[in-house]
């Protein structure tokens, strides 16, 4: 086993093989994803509860809490804990936001629901896979993806829509492609009367096995999405970004710069959102052009 495999069986609790809502998926595959990390307040009221490869995040309203995200079953104990050594109760807990319906974001949510006693919220297409507990054949991962815990009465929103809670409003922002009821989130977060402006974003990554072609014309609407959701991010307003798979070199690299340089706060970037989508949309021309179909991405720059 590795060290970090170590490590995560040791937070597990001994509950953990006998909870279905726990049980591990792809265990050693994800291992990769859940370097621990020391739960930190980012900015505000936005806190960063998840792992080196894997975004979780926090918002404290003031009048409860806001859940983004729940990673993979087996590392709820973990997210739960550094909830708690924030100060914070998972009782507070009154939403939890779903960016995708793969198991790598969307395994624990089940759990954290229950044992929160929280509302999940996700795009149409999205809670119909999160209600199901797997993605159908129209998902590019398909042949890749486990099933997950199914979530129970998920909350749908659209495109656009906000939702508030305590002094905090978070506006969806639909970013399909990666899958089809990808929703990325945004909010402002305030330290005095200083704001800025956070998104939380799902998965750009056109990623797939290696028999999938995007440039079939059968996927030709999925191409199109992308080229939707990289306009999306490049105009929403942003000036702190966490991603769903966090860049584990530079995110650590910000975290060492915030605990000793919290005044200058090497997160905010307003061009973080921007450079994210070029660097996705270069991404996709270049599956394109190895596959042979056109280069440049579908909806232009």
């Amino acid at each position: 086993m590795s060290l970090i495999g170590i490590m995560v069986a040791a937070i597990l609790p001994a509950q953990a093989g006998d909870d279905p809502l726990l049980r591990p998926i792809a265990p050693d595959f994800a291992s990769r994803w859940l370097t621990p990390k020391t739960p930190e307040r980012l900015f505000g009221s936005t806190y960063f509860v998840g792992f080196g490869g894997l975004s979780v995040a926090l918002i404290d309203t003031k009048d409860g809490l806001i859940l983004i995200d729940g990673a993979v079953p087996q590392a709820v104990p973990m997210i739960e804990e550094n909830i708690r050594q924030l100060g914070f109760s998972l009782r507070d807990i009154k939403l939890i936001l779903s960016t995708e319906p793969h198991y790598d974001h969307a395994g624990g949510l089940a759990a954290l629901a229950r044992d929160t006693g929280a509302t999940v919220v996700a795009s149409p297409e999205g809670a119909k896979v999160l209600e199901a507990g797997w993605s159908g054949p129209d998902d590019p991962q398909f042949s890749w993806l486990p099933p997950f815990p199914a979530v129970r009465g998920v909350r749908v929103v659209q495109d656009g829509d906000t939702i508030t809670l305590g002094d905090t409003t978070v506006t969806a922002v639909a970013t399909p492609g990666h899958t089809a009821g990808s929703m990325s989130w945004a909010w402002q977060s305030c330290e005095g009367k200083r704001c800025a402006n956070v998104v939380f974003a799902s998965s750009l990554n056109p990623v797939a096995p290696d028999d999938y072609r995007f440039s079939d014309s059968a996927h030709q609407e999925i191409v199109e999405a992308y080229g939707r959701s990289f306009a999306r991010m490049r105009a929403v307003p942003c000036d702190i970004l966490i991603t769903a798979h966090p860049d584990q070199p530079a995110w650590d690299a910000k975290l060492a710069r915030l605990g000793e340089q919290p005044e200058t706060n090497p997160f905010i970037d307003p061009k973080a959102c921007a450079a994210y989508a070029e660097a996705s949309a270069q991404r996709l021309a270049d599956r394109l052009k190895q596959e042979g179909g056109a280069g440049e991405e579908q909806g232009g720059k």
